[in-house]
């Protein structure tokens, strides 16, 4: 029997084309199923209780409708079916002999799929961690097992996996005066234009004035260049300048916590490897730095390889 997301009673807000899940009431999916029918639901859209209009949920929508789903009927799991056999230490296609995952954590896969993995989107791991639900990822194509993304993992590997975005851009704005303010003016106009802001650097004052980067998504910086330009001289700024040839290369592993000198391993192998950093963000369990698009996959190799993310291969 098949539904659509409004049948099945997905209840969304009105963002069209972005949809947020904020309920689902699940009765005639539950029905069916009691009546030992095989239930198929129309991922990717809901409906609004507040318009009665159809909604679409915008990126990574199906995968969150299925998680969110097997939350509302209390599944055991929820199995998502792609084109790959599981979550992997690399992209396979950088790194070829890349390790698949067993089993990875909420939290690392969160910031996996939010610095560049395209296996799984946030939406849906959000939707599993906050309702408990584990997640197997496993290919379409053969029945062998994926990676499961659960709440704990039985032994936690230092480093889970590297992911790496080349869709972002940076912006500079050079000559800043270093006084309170200034910064909360500047990200306050990008917000009011609904650009999201990733990564922020700000240098060393020297004689009172800085620079501030920070990095947004390709299709925000038209627009991040023109507020930046705008706040230039509101600002008292001398210049603005972009770069679309970056990309962000990310270490990620729930180990980082416990384990000192992670952030030195990394520094040091893409420094062996003449490879230069322009920017450094980190979290408990994640390093992330912005390097020359044209260093992107000879950056991930050489991270695979200084930390061990790859198969042996047989001599």
């Amino acid at each position: 029997m098949s539904f659509t997301g409004s049948q099945a009673g997905i209840l969304t807000d009105t963002e069209h084309g972005s949809a947020k899940i904020t309920a689902i009431t699940g009765e005639r999916v539950r029905n069916a199923l009691d009546a030992g029918t095989v239930v198929i639901v129309a991922g990717f859209q809901g409906v609004s209780p507040e318009t009665k209009e159809v909604t679409t949920l915008g990126r990574g929508g199906s995968d969150a409708s299925a998680v969110a789903l097997a939350a509302a009927l209390e599944a055991d799991a929820c199995e998502i079916y792609t084109d790959v056999d599981g979550v992997f230490t690399a992209d396979p296609r950088v790194v070829p002999n890349a390790r698949k995952l067993d089993e990875v954590t909420f939290e690392e896969m969160l910031e996996l799929a939010a610095h560049g993995s395209r296996v799984l989107m946030a939406r849906s791991v959000e939707f599993g961690r906050r309702f408990g639900i584990p997640i197997h990822v496993r290919s379409s194509f053969n029945d062998t097992a994926g990676t499961w993304v659960k709440e704990t993992t039985m032994e936690q590997a230092i480093i889970s996996g590297i992911a790496h975005d080349t869709t972002e851009a940076k912006v500079t704005v050079s000559d800043v005066p270093d006084t309170p303010g200034v910064a909360a003016d500047l990200f306050e106009l990008l917000a009011e234009e609904s650009v999201n802001v990733d990564m922020i650097v700000q240098n060393v004052s020297s004689e009172g004035r800085t620079d501030i980067s920070f990095t947004v998504p390709q299709e925000a910086l038209a627009v991040a260049e023109l507020v930046a330009t705008r706040a230039r001289e509101r600002l008292g700024a001398a210049s603005v300048s972009v770069d679309a040839g970056i990309a962000k290369v990310s270490l990620v592993g729930a180990g980082m916590k416990t384990e000192p000198g992670v952030a030195a391993r990394l520094f040091r192998a893409l420094a062996a490897a003449d490879i230069n950093i322009e920017m450094i963000s980190t979290s408990t369990i994640r390093v992330s730095v912005i390097v020359d698009e044209a260093d992107t996959e000879a950056a991930v190799r050489t991270l695979a390889e200084e930390f061990d993310l790859t198969e042996q291969v047989p001599s």
